[in-house]
């Protein structure tokens, strides 16, 4: 895809707390009225009007980007999360965590059968994730103390542009506003209750410490940012290359998520469908998140997440 006209931002300008809404074009900040939510839900009025001076802003319109604190460019009142939807990765974890003595290649080849029939004729797995867990893209990620076991999984997400309520396949993307890109952070040992296996997952302690839904940069219009099927999600870790897929490799598209997630609950301006993450997470790779590492990430259109992680300082007496 092409760059896009403009994009959104969400910004602090120094000295000031106030967090701004920004048109980003030509590498500067023209800063708006309206606050994002307010912006997207109104975007009928407010579309024209942003195309209009995205066309007449010159390279020295607005603020120089390197002089503003971008913020996550989203504040979403619900966050519906995604698991297990590329093909690739749940085919990678059924062969992790095979039983001894099954082969591999058994494993692998019956996962994948099982992931063609789900993609025909099952539903996605959704969880709730909450809103303070949003962070930057350039925020420090602390890795809480209470776990080492803390891992990166990079997702496209969609912004809900008005109310979607039971809507079809064919029309849910009609009630995508846009596109950003949120690294889900997971704590592995906390997502099963092993005191309590009936339970089963426990996404609350497992996905929701601060700072674990890094969010943008930027928010991209979905007029500009074309098929999110055909796009590429990377990470880096360090340098190297740990997620490197496209997402084609989804199992349900974000046509498919979006209507199923709106048979359940209505889904209002400004809420965020992740969509999950490709293969490559450190689970993976036997490597978890460390003191010190630094995380890269990038979807094609969406920018650049830089995320530098620190360890948890302890309080005297080893209490949080």
């Amino acid at each position: 895809m092409t760059e896009a006209p403009y994009s959104l931002i969400r910004f602090q300008e120094g000295g000031d707390d106030k967090a701004r809404t920004g048109l980003l074009v030509h590498g500067r900040v023209v800063p708006l009225n309206e606050d994002i939510n307010s912006l997207i839900e109104h975007w009928d009025k407010a579309e024209a009007q942003l195309d209009d001076v995205a066309a007449s802003a010159s390279k020295r319109s607005g603020l120089d980007l390197a002089d503003v604190k971008v913020l996550a460019p989203v504040e979403p009142a619900q966050v519906l999360q995604t698991g297990a939807n590329y093909r690739k990765h749940v085919i990678d974890l059924a062969a992790a965590h095979r039983e001894p003595g099954q082969d591999e290649d058994e494993v692998r080849a019956k996962t994948a059968a099982m992931m063609d029939k789900r993609a025909g004729q099952g539903t996605p797995y959704f969880f709730i994730g909450l809103p303070t867990a949003i962070a930057s893209a350039t925020d420090d990620l602390t890795l809480p103390a209470y776990s080492k076991s803390h891992d990166w999984e990079l997702e496209l997400a969609a912004v809900i542009g008005r109310t979607a309520f039971r809507v079809t396949p064919e029309d849910a993307l009609d009630y995508v506003f846009g596109y950003t890109m949120v690294n889900d952070i997971t704590t592995r040992e906390y997502v099963f209750r092993k005191d309590m296996p009936a339970i089963g997952s426990d996404w609350y302690r497992a996905k929701n410490a601060p700072g674990f839904l890094p969010t943008g940069p930027l928010l991209v219009p979905a007029k500009f940012f074309g098929d999110p099927q055909d796009v590429h999600v990377t990470l880096k870790l360090n340098g190297n290359a740990m997620q490197d897929e496209s997402t084609q490799d989804m199992i349900f598209g974000v046509a498919k998520l979006v209507s199923e997630a709106s048979q359940i609950m209505p889904l209002r301006p400004g809420d965020l469908v992740l969509t999950g993450s490709p293969a490559g997470n450190g689970q993976h790779w036997g490597r978890l998140l460390q003191d010190g590492d630094v995380m890269e990430g990038t979807i094609t259109g969406l920018g650049t997440q830089l995320i530098h992680c620190k360890d948890e300082v302890q309080r005297e007496g080893g209490q949080q």
